[in-house]
């Protein structure tokens, strides 16, 4: 009997008077792990070994950390400042540049792939790119190998919003899966209460959170969104060393770390897996490279409801009530001639 069938035994142990409900056990994985910055290919090979690995411990759900492929640009300035530009900066966004992906694409096509081969959901953080604006997005891949969409994080924060587009309303999906409903809010887009609100609108269940926050702080906002939500909460973020990063005399790293040495930690991680009623099932771990993996049972989240469910019976939709605009927005729109010949005529008649 494997693990997953066994804890399914054990929660099926019920309560005298009430029947046997079966539970729904899904192993999911969070990967720590850093880009291999300026080489998208090695990129994809590291995570395809990380796959490999979950796969092989019965993995059925893999999430990857904020920006995995291309890189979190901890430290950039790209020689950005108040009305100062330079060409270093301009160098540096085009090597960035140049490791985003388009979606989809060839590496889209290679990620699905590998989610069909090893047979698991799959979310990845990517850096995008769409003509030359890069849009900081998390990918979703089935494990029959579809790409079934992405999220565009809608809010980058701080310089981020220098080098980032901002998404909008049509990319903030929740899939119903035979795993459960799931879905992703990118960093600080989790301290946004409307962007959460969308998602619990949405019946999320398996809440992805890849993020570039490795503070401890971050810990708490976790927990909360799993109370808040009644949802599993799987916060995947890198763990980077000072060597993970090409040289470049530009950067900054003075988050937790100051130290400039090879061996200093500028990325700590602190991915983590919580369940809807708050405990700690994985993680978090401050210290590696590595996976974070847990049994989630689904029967949680309705455990977890039955005193709180924020868009249901714990909602006064007679007070507070959110309107999500998902049209996309586009800057520009055209119309072909015999369209707009068509509509003048269909005018002239009237």
């Amino acid at each position: 009997m494997s693990g997953s069938e066994e804890m399914s035994k054990a929660l099926n142990a019920t309560t005298p008077g009430f029947p046997d409900i079966p539970s729904t056990i899904v192993r999911a994985t969070i990967v720590q792990a850093s880009t291999v910055y300026n080489d998208t290919p090695k990129t994809i090979e590291k995570a395809e070994k990380f796959i490999a690995e979950a796969a092989s411990d019965g993995a059925q759900l893999v999430v990857f950390p904020e920006a995995f492929i291309a890189g979190y640009p901890r430290g950039y300035r790209f020689g950005i400042g108040v009305g100062v530009h330079n060409e270093a900066g301009r160098d540096c966004f085009r090597r960035y540049h140049a490791s985003a992906i388009v979606v989809p694409g060839p590496e889209v096509d290679k990620l699905a792939e590998i989610a069909r081969k090893y047979k698991v959901y799959l979310v990845m953080g990517a850096m995008e790119k769409d003509g030359y604006t890069l849009y900081c997005t998390a990918l979703f891949f089935s494990s029959e190998g579809r790409f079934l969409g992405k999220h565009r994080k809608v809010m980058p924060t701080s310089l981020e919003r220098c080098i980032w587009g901002f998404g909008d309303g049509s990319t903030i999906p929740v899939y119903d899966t035979p795993l459960g409903k799931l879905g992703a809010a990118i960093c600080w887009e989790n301290r946004m209460p409307l962007y959460r609100t969308s998602l619990y609108g949405k019946g999320i269940e398996l809440y992805c959170a890849p993020t570039a926050d490795g503070s401890k702080e971050w810990q708490s906002s976790m927990m909360h969104i799993a109370i808040e939500g009644g949802c599993f909460v799987l916060s995947a973020c890198q763990f980077c060393l000072r060597k993970d990063f090409p040289d470049h005399a530009d950067y900054l790293f003075t988050d937790w770390y100051p130290e400039q040495h090879q061996e200093a930690i500028v990325s700590q991680g602190g991915s983590v897996i919580i369940s809807p009623l708050g405990k700690i099932l994985a993680g978090p771990n401050f210290e590696s490279e590595g996976l974070i993996t847990a049994d989630l049972d689904l029967g949680d989240v309705a455990r977890a409801k039955l005193y709180f469910d924020v868009v249901g019976h714990y909602s006064r939709p007679e007070i507070f009530n959110l309107t999500v605009n998902e049209t996309p927005k586009k800057p520009v729109t055209f119309v072909s001639k015999s369209v707009k010949a068509e509509d003048d005529s269909e005018t002239q008649d009237k």
